[in-house]
């Protein structure tokens, strides 16, 4: 679960010089909201004459972000963000950029020294790898979208002598555009656990999500149905094959919801669920911000508040009513329930009701409870305390009570793991980037251990 409606989105402003003190390279500063600061990071260049700007905030997994230079001098600078109401103005002087950035009425220092934000990122494995690779292609014979992805086979993997032996598990990423992956915050939580796999006798396969990195087909109309047939069409591949054992689906959050459909479906001979969720659409949104916000500042009447709101706009999105006159709407929910709420929150809200999204409708209404229920094969699913996306407390009693009885079956939950299950103070998102650790070795073991126990 990615998708996030932030109090701040931090956008992009790249200086530039014409002078012959030019100011160029990589200039990276830390952006205070509050109790968080951000690192960001802009990356200064010329083509021809023309100053290109782009900026990284390695916190928040977000690169490249183009800007417009609206004024540049020898020492100062002018950058706007239109989409996303962001402007910065700076002043170089003895090293240091010092200048404002603007977004909407919130304004916050901000200065920059040349140099770059560098990750450690340690479980990342880096080649030659001790096990093969194969880059493969698979169809969604629905749409014809093409799927992009990286075969990794066991360390030590015999073909002539393995062949139908050995477990494979297809990886299905969360909500929101991802590649194989699954990279966020400079973190590839895929790509580690396919090479933890690979060392413990498990192959993988992990794929771009349609519409991005080298994956074809339309994601502007996509839903969670629609991912779902992708990573059928990514399963019925690996049967094709005919080189494998039983042939599972490891799923993170809408990821993990997937795979449970397909248990429901009949076509996963296990499932492994990360974060996934037992309740309706809906309720995990107005969980997830319930504990966001309870976190940024606003009182319990106001969060209340807010969360009934979303209550309302959800119900009228699952119920297909248009949003007319979204602001006559909101203030006469807030009115008639005597509630109260800062502009930002209303802005937060409006927003919502605006959007149009097939995504969006399809999530707030789908319940996997249904599902849940017809699963046979063996699941393992596991959370930990601090996610705050995919809040444990709700989700996994649920999943527990849904499932039926098999001796397979593992719901666990981990003390102090976030929603990426790294080790966390509080599981905020703001922590995902500041986290060096991608995924605890812990529950690395536990799916490693629990799959190779399937084969017995």
């Amino acid at each position: 679960m990615k998708r996030i409606i932030p109090f701040i989105c931090l956008a992009c402003l790249m200086p530039q010089s014409i002078s012959g003190q030019e100011i160029s390279g990589s200039w990276k500063g830390k952006l205070s909201l509050g109790m968080t600061k951000l690192n960001i990071v802009f990356n200064i260049q010329k083509e021809g004459e023309k100053p290109v700007c782009t900026m990284d905030s390695p916190d928040q997994g977000a690169k490249d972000i183009k800007a417009e230079v609206e004024y540049l001098s020898a020492d100062s600078l002018a950058v706007s963000v239109p989409s996303l109401g962001v402007l910065y103005r700076g002043h170089l002087g003895n090293g240091t950029i010092k200048g404002v950035f603007t977004q909407g009425t919130y304004k916050f220092s901000l200065s920059l020294k040349q140099g770059t934000v560098k990750l450690n990122r340690p479980q990342t494995p880096v080649p030659p790898y001790p096990y093969a690779t194969k880059d493969v292609e698979f169809m969604n014979n629905a749409d014809g979208a093409v799927f992009s992805g990286t075969l990794t086979y066991p360390v030590g993997y015999d073909r002539t002598k393995q062949k139908n032996s050995i477990p494979v598990v297809l990886m299905v990423t969360g909500s929101g555009l991802q590649d194989r992956n699954e990279e966020a915050f400079g973190h590839k939580p895929f790509l580690v656990i396919a090479d933890f796999l690979a060392r413990n006798g498990i192959a993988s396969l992990r794929y771009d999500d349609r519409g991005f990195g080298k994956s074809t087909g339309d994601s502007k109309n996509a839903t969670t149905e629609t991912f779902k047939n992708d990573a059928k069409a990514g399963l019925d591949y690996l049967r094709s094959m005919k080189e494998f054992g039983k042939i599972g689906v490891l799923g993170h959050s809408e990821g993990g919801t997937i795979a449970f459909i397909l248990g429901a479906e009949k076509t996963a001979d296990f499932i492994v669920c990360l974060a996934g969720t037992a309740l309706r659409g809906d309720k995990i949104i107005i969980e997830q911000n319930r504990a966001a916000f309870a976190g940024a500042g606003l009182s319990e009447a106001e969060v209340a508040a807010y969360c009934a709101a979303l209550e309302m706009i959800y119900g009228r999105k699952r119920d297909g009513k248009k949003q007319e006159s979204p602001e006559n709407i909101l203030e006469k929910f807030l009115s008639d329930n005597g509630f109260s709420l800062p502009e930002g929150a209303k802005k937060n809200l409006l927003t919502i009701m605006k959007m149009d999204n097939a995504w969006m409708t399809h999530f707030v209404s789908y319940n996997p409870a249904e599902d849940i229920r017809r699963i046979s094969c063996p699941v393992l699913a596991l959370n930990g305390d601090l996610d705050m996306q995919v809040l444990s407390k709700d989700n996994l009693p649920e999943i527990k009570r849904l499932l039926p009885k098999g001796k397979h079956n593992v719901v666990k939950e981990y003390h102090g793991l976030n929603h990426l299950f790294q080790h966390a103070t509080t599981g905020a998102v703001s922590e995902y980037g500041k986290i060096e650790e991608t995924i605890s070795e812990e529950v690395l073991n536990d799916i490693a251990n629990w799959i190779n126990s399937l084969k017995k």
